[in-house]
């Protein structure tokens, strides 16, 4: 069976399904989004990812084009429609259809909203897991806000194709303080030299990663010590490991920063084991 996406109340095929010309998504990025992790059919860090879409909509004035209890079912129907197991569902909100102008509209229109899903091969996925990922670092060159989670994504999808032609998984953002804000698509993190695991703490204009989130739940649950705060490249290069967190790469290894190997350049064991806690976790808490 062919994909199949949701387009404002319509389920269509993948390949045929559209949104308007003047869709202020499409002309200027005046949009949100999330992206679920599937498993097993189900949707991971529910909860968590509607808290966040409700305050970028929010931060936005966009209104929530449903409730809660009608989104959920539109959501589980495109995965179910998908007939997808394993994979990834990505929720779009615009603005909605307007004239174009860079003011909001006079007159309030409906949000657009557009949802698709694809497999992913979890065997593949354990598998890069295992051998592990390396990064670059990029200086820091996006909007001042950061923590709404926009379609505007011109740096980052310029920091990932920089991360791809030098061979690497992903790029991490450098602030003009020295200090890696977060990748791409992804939260950094490190564990340092006595076990504390590091990641910058959201006030910094980073995004309140849902993945990371809930790892930060697992960290405290299982009494590692945690430490939210700036880190630099530099740091990085003398923790015993590193990682990246996010509904795709869940928690993945970092091996390796702009080409330097990151403690024996091998995937750790602290890494190994909140990669299966969070993946546990996220299986048993699915809805």
């Amino acid at each position: 069976m062919g994909r199949i996406a949701y387009v404002n109340g319509r389920f269509e095929r993948h390949a045929e399904a559209f949104v308007h010309i003047e869709d202020r998504g499409y002309q200027l990025a005046d949009a949100v989004y999330e992206v679920w992790a599937l498993f097993d059919g189900k949707l991971a860090d529910l909860e968590g990812h509607f808290a966040r879409l409700e305050r970028s909509l929010s931060e936005l004035q966009i209104a929530m084009p449903m409730s809660r209890k009608a989104l959920t079912l539109v959501l589980r129907e495109t995965v179910r429609q998908n007939r997808i197991r394993d994979g990834l569902l990505y929720l779009q909100v615009s603005r909605g259809v307007a004239p174009r102008d860079h003011a909001f509209p006079t007159n309030p229109v409906p949000p657009a909203v557009v949802i698709t899903a694809k497999a992913i091969d979890r065997t593949e996925a354990e598998a890069k897991a295992a051998k592990g990922v390396s990064v670059i670092t990029v200086p820091e060159n996006r909007w001042g806000r950061c923590d709404i989670k926009t379609v505007g994504l011109l740096p980052n999808a310029m920091a990932k194709q920089a991360a791809r032609l030098q061979g690497a998984a992903e790029a991490w953002f450098v602030d003009d303080l020295g200090f890696v804000t977060e990748g791409a698509s992804s939260n950094a993190w490190i564990v340092k030299a006595d076990g504390t695991v590091k990641t910058r703490d959201t006030n910094a204009n980073i995004l309140r990663g849902v993945t990371r989130h809930t790892l930060l739940d697992i960290l405290q649950a299982e009494g590692i010590a945690i430490d939210q705060s700036p880190f630099t490249p530099e740091e990085a290069l003398t923790a015993r490991e590193a990682f990246i967190t996010g509904a795709g790469a869940l928690v993945l290894p970092v091996i390796a920063v702009d080409g330097k190997p990151i403690g024996s350049g091998t995937v750790g064991p602290m890494t190994s084991l909140l990669r299966r806690l969070y993946i546990e976790q996220a299986q048993a808490s699915a809805l």
